[in-house]
């Protein structure tokens, strides 16, 4: 016995159509899922589109920085493990009220290293944050006049400290 339909309303509709572009969205994201190299191959000439269109346009350089902050964030949470066992061995340490000691085999149980950001995350965000930078540079609103050599000098001071 099927399930009665719910009313045939405009937002019924929409939102139906919507569940149905998601449903399709996911399963392209499931199938890309082993291709590794194809997908960051992807995201690179997208990236370098981009970049291209912000040198032969000789603007936008605001939201190139901005990207380019957002994707050094990302490239630190998916360096960075997900548990740090520094702290726990210090929580550790001082529950018991020991003076810290080096970690022996003997009494540690392996741990594999898991990231903070796992890569189809990592390669998900930043191929959606290049997608939307490019849309981004076809509008005027987004190119504010800013002195770009500054911005540069900043995004590697940024680079270096962090």
């Amino acid at each position: 016995m099927d399930a009665p339909d719910e009313p045939q309303t405009p937002f019924g509709t929409v939102t139906a159509q919507t569940n149905k572009l998601q449903r399709q969205y996911q399963a392209l994201l499931d199938q890309s899922t082993p291709y590794v190299l194809y997908r960051w191959i992807g995201t690179g000439i997208g990236l370098f589109i981009f970049f291209l269109r912000v040198f032969l346009a000789q603007g936008w350089y605001i939201v190139a920085y901005a990207l380019g902050i957002y994707l050094l964030n990302l490239f630190l949470a998916f360096l960075q493990p997900k548990f740090d066992p520094s702290n726990d061995a210090l929580d550790n340490d001082m529950e018991d009220g020991a003076i810290g000691a080096l970690p022996t085999k003997q009494d540690e149980e392996f741990r594999p290293f898991i990231r903070r950001l796992p890569e189809f995350k990592f390669w998900h965000s930043a191929t959606r944050a290049v997608a939307i930078s490019f849309v981004c540079s076809w509008f005027e609103v987004f190119n504010v006049p800013v002195f770009w050599p500054v911005l540069v000098m900043y995004w590697f001071m940024l680079f270096i400290l962090t």
